[in-house]
């Protein structure tokens, strides 16, 4: 989580659910932890990130929580704050300490403040780890900092059992934060973090707690699943299930895309569709991450532009935009029709300094290295990344075979719902049943979204808000083009993370 992207935030806190525990058959084998969840209101938009503008802080914060439940498998019991942080209880130490934490498939670390931070405010609003009241405690002392879209946190390494569900993970190694500076943890609902992805993102090359959980024999088979219930009048907000996934939370089978990148649970994805047409821009291949600790589904700003416009969300009008498509859509457009490779187009006609084979960074971090952004060139960045998009929209229409005058039409259309930089894009709750479906592309199936999965509404004296839940993030290649399957995602299809046989799996969440 410390290499996580920065995209715009000022919604994180806007969805969280509390789960509840669910029970598990003795027999099953599996370790479960439910979830509960609470209505979602305009206010807690902004509670949990502090004074962030950012959308990076929706992604990045990965702040959700699990209540650790019973059973042989472990069934992690899920609690869900306003949609957005899903967190809950673990132990740690002899005698146990109790600390609520988010469980991340977007980071590797396991942290919890420790008594020795003095000078952090949000270390005065949680429990503290003591060192000095747990026997099985060992002391290791090397220094860690992690550092996230919305805050960081730095401290140093020790060992102590931690107890997850009714298991306990022997000498496993965490971090004591001694100091998380500035607003992010001072609301959070949760204490810290204990993350789900592989060692090869962990700082400090920390053996993340679920690899101990398999090599201790702590898990039936090496699979972890989670089941979001995404329903706001349910009071059973969902579970984690650790060694295996119960088949009532899952319709049908699961398809299975192998991980092609070790560190997220990323795996290659097809073509994103709306109301059935595809888009074009993933027809050649994009990469996607399923992430617990992402609240929305971000992806290229160029579809999710187009996504607002058929679902009617009410964008920023961006002047940038319509000036490259007015002064050079035709052309763009002529030299499609002449087969020239869309990836030069804009280099061509002197809006980007390369040739191409680079995407813009659009001033995003890559997901893996921060500092390891593709520039197009300063002050011509924005104009390149305009016209990147305005070629995917073109493309779109062309495939269409609409006219010259709707295709330049379109794309001033799109320019007018550009993704709002504060990450909130308002549409008419009224107008959701004739939204469009979202479709995503993977494996060898297709994998839709209605818009009462991908509409978030909020509640606020009796009146309801209603915002898209898709979110805009450029990530370059050779990384990128890349989507964020988050919270929404996960809460339509059961996601199965399978350790053993690197691939992640997903079935229609019953």
């Amino acid at each position: 989580m410390a290499n996580k992207l920065n995209v715009v935030v000022l919604c994180l806190c806007l969805w969280t659910l509390l789960f509840c525990l669910v029970s598990c058959e003795p027999n099953e084998g599996l370790r479960r932890i439910g979830l509960k969840k609470v209505k979602l209101g305009p206010k807690n938009l902004l509670g949990l990130k502090g004074d962030e503008s950012s959308l990076s802080s929706i992604l990045e914060s990965h702040l959700k929580d699990i209540l650790v439940g019973n059973g042989e498998a472990d069934v992690v019991a899920l609690k869900n704050y306003l949609d957005a942080q899903y967190y809950g209880e673990i132990e740690i130490g002899t005698p146990p300490q109790k600390f609520t934490v988010i469980f991340d498939t977007g980071s590797s670390n396991t942290w919890v403040p420790s008594v020795k931070c003095r000078l952090s405010l949000a270390c005065y609003l949680h429990p503290k780890y003591k060192s000095s009241e747990s026997s099985t405690y060992k002391p290791n002392g090397t220094s860690a900092a992690i550092q996230y879209g919305t805050g960081s946190i730095s401290g140093f390494f020790s060992y102590d059992n931690i107890k997850v569900g009714d298991v306990v993970v022997k000498d496993q190694e965490f971090i004591e934060a001694t100091s998380e500076p500035g607003s992010t943890f001072v609301l959070a609902k949760f204490d810290g973090l204990l993350g789900l992805g592989f060692q090869e993102i962990s700082v400090g090359n920390s053996v993340p707690i679920w690899y101990n959980m398999v090599e201790q024999g702590l898990v039936k088979d090496p699979v972890f699943s989670f089941w979001l219930n995404r329903d706001p009048n349910a009071e059973e907000g969902g579970e984690i299930v650790f060694g295996g996934v119960d088949p009532a939370h899952f319709k049908g089978e699961h398809t299975y895309v192998p991980v092609t990148t070790k560190g997220y649970w990323q795996f290659a994805m097809g073509d994103v569709l709306i109301d059935g047409k595809p888009t074009g821009y993933c027809a050649n291949g994009c990469s996607a991450i399923a992430d617990s600790g992402t609240s929305l589904l971000a992806g290229p700003t160029a579809v999710v532009a187009m996504i607002n416009q058929a679902i009617g969300a009410s964008g920023v009008y961006s002047k940038k935009c319509r000036t490259v498509v007015d002064q050079h859509g035709q052309t763009i457009l002529k030299l499609l029709l002449a087969e020239a490779q869309p990836k030069k187009i804009c280099s061509q006609i002197g809006l980007c300094t390369f040739d191409g084979t680079n995407g813009v960074s659009m001033g995003i971090e890559s997901v893996v290295q921060p500092t390891d952004r593709v520039s197009s060139g300063g002050r011509q960045d924005a104009s390149c990344s305009v016209c990147e998009m305005a070629v995917v929209w073109m493309q779109n229409q062309l495939r269409q075979n609409q006219t010259e005058e709707r295709i330049i039409n379109y794309a001033n259309s799109l320019c007018d719902k550009m993704p709002n930089p504060l990450g909130q894009e308002a549409v008419d709750c009224n107008k959701i049943a004739s939204m469009p479906k979202v479709s995503f592309s993977i494996g060898d199936k297709q994998f839709d979204l209605t818009p009462e999965q991908y509409i978030l509404k909020l509640e606020q004296g009796g009146q309801s808000q209603c915002i898209s839940g898709f979110t805009p993030i450029d990530i370059p290649p050779p990384r990128g083009p890349l989507w964020i399957l988050g919270d929404i995602f996960m809460g339509a299809y059961n996601t199965v993370f399978d350790y053993g046989k690197l691939r992640v799996g997903f079935a229609e969440a019953a």
